[in-house]
């Protein structure tokens, strides 16, 4: 400490100002951030660059600096859902696990985020720097011996699975929050199996099977009856070893 620090300031000079906070500059990587925090506290009817603007601090004008507007907004945060995706290198024998572990990875990035299902839904990954996502996932398919025209579809087949699927899940929680879903499914269980018999013989046999599944069991499920319908489609098991024989 100096020997003026110890001083009071005199009445006849002015106390210095404070020096105001540096200012963190705006950059698109800010707003995609805030705007996941605004998604996950309000919720996509709620998310918009007013509310985005406000959680950063600054003026809506200063987002259009960065971002055209909403629509590419939604799309950033759309595209940040591929940061950490690594496809693996076709693999013949594995595709099919290929196929199920991208799907399985791909409900979790949409769990990571509320109503980010929504937001997925509204978008393809044909930019730039979604392409070579699409691209390598065309290639595990077509590894496994898919005809082109199954292949096609096959992609936007299985994000319409794991997108579906997660809004679902994700709405149920929302409107559940103040629910137990064990308590639920008794009630539903114990109503289905109290239906007369004689008219709804399947959902009373089923009624012990239809709600006690847990949300991970249903996901795994649809997706094994996905990749299986698939493979239908390929060569069959053998195929190609039966093929070097009779080439030799």
């Amino acid at each position: 400490m100096s020997q003026q620090d110890d001083v009071p300031t005199a009445p006849w000079e002015r106390p210095r100002r404070r020096q105001a906070p540096a200012r963190i500059p705006l950059t698109r990587e800010r707003i995609v951030e805030a705007a996941f925090v605004v998604l996950d506290r309000d919720g996509y009817d709620k998310l918009s660059m007013r509310q985005v603007a406000a959680e950063l601090g600054v003026a809506v004008s200063a987002l259009y600096v960065h971002v055209d507007d909403k629509d590419e907004l939604l799309q950033l945060m759309y595209n940040r859902l591929f940061d950490d995706v690594q496809l693996p290198e076709p693999d013949p024998e594995t595709w099919q696990e290929q196929i199920k572990d991208f799907a399985r990875d791909g409900r979790q990035r949409l769990l990571r985020h509320r109503d980010m299902a929504r937001i997925s839904m509204q978008h393809v990954p044909f930019t730039a720097e979604l392409l070579p996502h699409v691209e390598r996932l065309f290639a595990i398919l077509r590894a496994g011996g898919l005809p082109d025209r199954v292949t096609a579809i096959a992609g936007d087949l299985l994000s319409t699975y794991m997108e579906g699927f997660t809004l679902e899940e994700s709405m149920w929680k929302e409107r559940m929050k103040d629910s137990s879903w064990t308590v639920i499914g008794a009630q539903l269980e114990n109503y289905f199996a109290s239906l007369p018999p004689d008219r709804f013989p399947n959902l009373v046999a089923l009624s012990d099977l239809m709600v006690g599944e847990t949300n991970d069991y249903r996901f795994e499920l649809g997706l094994d009856i996905i990749v299986r319908g698939l493979a239908s489609y390929g060569p069959p098991s053998g195929y190609e070893d039966k093929a070097e024989d009779e080439a030799s």
